[in-house]
């Protein structure tokens, strides 16, 4: 709700310290509060927003997502402010604030808190009816000044939305509505600057998907420089420049991980022994030798790293500490806070909520539930994309078996989220803005693995809920730009977007396909296990034992164990993305890189062959292991390289088996087509496949995965080898797990996810088991006065339906049944109530738009307020009075389909005469969605 107030001296100005004003930002939570609670009360009710409620609203305000006591399958998993501080309780007590008019003057001016008429309301006020303080989401529909229209009457019948909440669900054909008629009013003009106005909005996602582009591209190559510096960091440093990586350091002279550090001839690089020896060079008996001074100084560094990363997670990024005027459901006894003590008003029936960390994870699982249609203010903002850069650096420098490539994706998607809001044809429309995030997520792709293409599939295939042609456009633009960006910058200095980017030499043979199959296989089987292992030890473990109240323990335990096991193996001591270069490489004879020993050479003994799959089979195990006890934990994770790693550990070893039998058995019929060439069978080749089918079958991407494979490898040689893996590897994990990794993060985390892939059995079920028939309701038969419209909107947020609202019923003249008139959201009624508080035994009424006088079915809305016919009692404005229907022997698939295609938050049962029923939301839906995945 917006409200402009009068200026005193003595006040603070509210329009330049939050842009208050009626289509600006919404009031704070607080002050909406009391006007609410207030009603019918003897107290003054607060009129004016003040210092004191702004600074109060900076330490109490918080989400509304409220547990729903009746339904154990409440979405939504930020816990209100209350329910942190259980010393807290709802006192009504407290002193009245001051009661000042808000006219649009420079004097206040105080008013009597008597019982005020809407006429006495208007006047005093100051309101003309089109000064009626919409929220700012629906303000471009007020403020038009055009002629009458008949797109207008669709506004009008669709009604006026406010801000949504955290975790509600957006309103995608009221947004679609809202955004044609803005194009239409566009359209309209016919003078040059009218034309100028227009090519400027049609070009508008196109600058803003550049911009995007650029930026995230930018912020990939300081991540990318900053985790190298952090990853050296556990050696030494650089005597030239503290700032310099190793690789920068001391370059060699051919590959750029061969550095010419590692074989002790840069005298630029000081590792952490040789600074202690030169610090006790006066002891000659020294207990510090070197390998013992570089083990414990990896270790500590490496915990060092971890933690400062975690606590950045979790004290910068946690739900709870994200403030927003946007929130509704300020009605709801766990939203109520007093900081003068007492007990909080909560029942032992309601559960804790768990806390969710902005920063942690990868971030894929969230970014698709929010491209789904839900709302988590605070997820994409700022403050998440500081500390997911950051702790990103950090975490991957610390030598964890992670990845930034996941990451990237939540970081394009803040970076989307923040420039889309410059201009409010995305600020102001939620699914206009889900646009500029589908485009923002092939960014991050693509920087991540230098596959514009890939990305922009990537975006189609596994996190895009709403893709139609023109997104993909933007999507491949915006993808390009980044990835032509981050070409320029080099952040490796090879003149690749990644490391791991390989070529290979020779073609693949039609024996090959039989390996390739198994790697397929070993893939499916180890994403549908690992799948199966983190989410169990994420559900009993992380969160059933002590660690769930400790996270920052669990991110010291994870890292010690990990660098004194990984310091150990040479091959698992490596980054992740060197490790994975490393395994894709295609050995050369008379090559002087050997890369770390991967290139055998005597590939037909075994006495060269063995120590070589022993070291890679353990890396193997020990990445493997250490994933499915990282992934998860409380900082910033990607999953993408380990799992690249371990499928191409299998592969490589795989491929060494397979070079093995073919040097000692060059004349058998299996090896008939390599004749007399020795280097046939290529070893990287196999590790590019076997991490290809481990991916595939961790995240059952396909498509975008292999059109990936296809860009790092710079060529179509391999697609046949890659695509069989690929679909072998999620064929045979769909048959042992039915979700991939994501699906599971998104279960465990009780993210609000409609899944339109996902076929469901519906079994014997109808409508009229799902239908909510007791839902409360607005009868226009009755007296609908302020206050007992306030008391009904309490007890539907003290149920916890705080993303829900009421059907709007008459009775039927000819046989007395109920029909409906619209539907009114919560939030909604919340906001027109906070408006006319000042009158709590005012009769709200609920106009049809069609019941006019003196009115043109198509006149415009504007034109109609401008004329007076509306004021603060008439709540028809915010009423839905076309809601989505639905009758009661329809088949559930239909229902389904409502949700999935047409984006409904609602749908209305009626019986086959017509009479209302009852509701399914979409709350409820997703409820019944999970019952019927457990049953099946």
């Amino acid at each position: 709700m917006v409200l402009r107030t009068r200026h005193s001296t003595s006040s603070l100005d509210l329009s330049a310290r939050s842009g208050a004003g009626p289509f600006q930002a919404p009031s704070p939570t607080n002050w909406r509060r009391q006007r609410l609670l207030r009603i019918g009360t003897n107290e003054s009710i607060p009129t004016r927003v003040t210092t004191s409620d702004l600074e109060e609203q900076s330490l109490t305000e918080t989400s509304s997502l409220h547990p729903n006591t009746s339904n154990p399958n409440n979405y939504g998993t930020l816990p209100s402010l209350a329910a942190r501080q259980p010393g807290l309780i709802l006192r009504r007590s407290r002193p009245p604030l001051p009661n000042v008019e808000f006219r649009r003057t420079l004097s206040a001016t105080a008013i009597s808190p008597a019982t005020i008429s809407p006429t006495l309301l208007r006047n005093t006020l100051g309101w003309r009816p089109s000064q009626r303080p919409i929220s700012a989401y629906d303000a471009p529909l007020v403020n038009s000044n055009s002629a009458a229209d008949e797109t207008d009457i669709n506004v009008r019948i669709n009604g006026f939305r406010v801000w949504y909440s955290s975790f509600s669900s957006i309103d995608w054909l009221h947004d679609t509505i809202k955004d044609s008629v803005r194009f239409s009013r566009l359209r309209r003009g016919k003078s040059f600057r009218s034309r100028l106005r227009l090519v400027l909005d049609k070009s508008l996602g196109w600058i803003i998907v550049t911009v995007v582009g650029f930026l995230s591209a930018v912020l990939a190559f300081l991540v990318v420089r900053s985790e190298q510096w952090f990853f050296d960091l556990k050696y030494g440093y650089c005597a030239d420049g503290w700032w310099k990586a190793q690789r920068f350091c001391c370059p060699g002279p051919d590959d750029l991980w061969m550095s010419s550090a590692e074989d002790g001839s840069c005298s630029s690089w000081r590792a952490w022994s040789d600074v202690i020896r030169s610090r006790i060079r006066n002891q000659p008996n020294s207990a510090f030798e070197s390998d013992y001074v570089e083990y414990f100084t990896y270790t500590c560094v490496a915990i060092l790293l971890a933690t400062v990363s975690s606590l950045l997670t979790i004290y910068l990024t946690a739900s709870t500490s994200f403030f927003t005027r946007k929130e509704s459901g300020v009605l709801s006894p766990l939203f109520a806070t007093n900081k003068d003590g007492g007990e909080q008003r909560r029942t032992s029936a309601q559960p804790k909520r768990k806390v969710l960390y902005y920063a942690a994870g990868s971030g894929i699982p969230e970014v698709k539930t929010i491209l789904s249609g839900f709302v988590i203010h605070g997820y994409l903002g700022a403050r998440t994309l500081f500390t997911k850069s950051l702790g990103l650096a950090l975490s991957v420098g610390s030598g964890l078996t992670l990845g930034k490539e996941g990451p990237f994706v939540h970081m394009a998607s803040c970076v989307g989220n923040i420039v889309s809001r410059c201009h409010s044809k995305y600020e102001n429309n939620e699914a206009k803005r889900r646009e500029i995030l589908s485009a923002a997520c092939a960014a991050g792709v693509a920087v991540a693995f230098g596959a514009p293409i890939g990305g922009t599939l990537f975006s189609l295939e596994e996190v895009s809920y709403f893709f139609p042609p023109k997104v993909m456009w933007r999507s491949f633009f915006c993808a390009m730009i980044a990835a032509i960006t981050l070409r320029f910058l080099d952040p490796f200095g090879t003149g690749k977007l990644v490391l791991f980017q390989v070529t290979y030499d020779k073609d693949w043979h039609s024996y090959d396909l039989i390996f390739f199959i198994l790697l397929g296989a070993f893939g499916g089987v180890y994403g549908a296990y690992f799948s199966k292992l983190n989410y169990r030890w994420s559900r009993h473990i992380r969160n059933g034992t002590r660690l769930k109240d400790h996270p920052v323990i669990e991110v010291i335990l994870v890292t010690l164990i990990t660098a004194l096991f990984c310091f150990l193996n040479p091959y698992a001591r490596m980054g992740g993305t060197e490790l994975v270069y490393n395994l894709f490489a295609e050995c050369k004879r008379g090559s002087k890189n050997m890369h770390f020993g991967l290139c055998v050479l005597d590939p037909g003994n075994l006495d060269h062959v063995w120590p070589i799959v022993r070291a890679i089979f353990m890396t193997m195990i020990m990445k493997g292991a250490l994933t499915i006890v990282t992934f998860g934990i409380k900082l910033p994770a990607g999953i993408f390289i380990p799992t690249l790693g371990v499928g191409a550990c299998a592969g490589r070893i795989l491929g060494v088996a397979v070079r093995y039998l073919q040097w000692n058995n060059p004349e058998s019929a299996l090896f008939a087509a390599c004749g007399d060439d020795k280097d046939c069978v290529i070893p990287g080749l196999y590790a590019m496949v076997g991490a290809a089918a481990a991916l595939s079958g961790v995240t059952r991407t396909t498509v975008s995965l292999a059109v990936i494979m296809f860009e790092l490898t710079d060529t179509l040689t391999y697609a046949v080898p890659v695509m069989l893996s690929v679909l072998v590897a999620k064929t045979v994990a769909d048959a042992l797990e039915p979700k991939g990794i994501y699906d599971l993060v998104i279960e465990l985390s009780q993210l609000p996810y409609l899944d339109a892939k996902h076929e469901y059995l519906w079994a014997d079920f109808s409508i009229n088991d799902i239908t909510d028939k007791e839902v409360d309701t607005i009868r226009l038969d009755r007296s609908n006065t302020v206050m007992s419209l306030r008391d009904q909107l309490q007890s539907l947020l003290d149920a916890g339906h705080d993303d829900s609202g009421f059907p709007i019923l008459r009775t039927s003249r000819d046989d007395g049944g109920m029909r409906m008139v619209g539907y009114i959201g919560a939030s909604e009624l919340e906001h027109a109530l906070a408006i006319v508080a000042d009158d709590p035994d005012g009769q709200v009424r609920f106009e049809r738009s069609y019941v006019r006088t003196g009115h043109d079915m198509t006149a415009s809305y504007s034109s109609c307020v401008e004329q007076g016919s509306e004021d603060p009692l008439d709540f028809s404005v915010y009423m839905d009075e076309a809601p989505l229907t639905i009758q009661s022997n329809s088949p559930l698939p239909l229902v389904h389909q409502f949700f999935v295609k047409l984006g409904a938050r609602y749908v209305i049962v009626t019986n086959t005469d017509g009479d209302y029923e009852g509701v399914i939301d979409k709350k409820n839906w997703l409820a019944f969605l999970s019952g019927l995945e457990e049953k099946s």
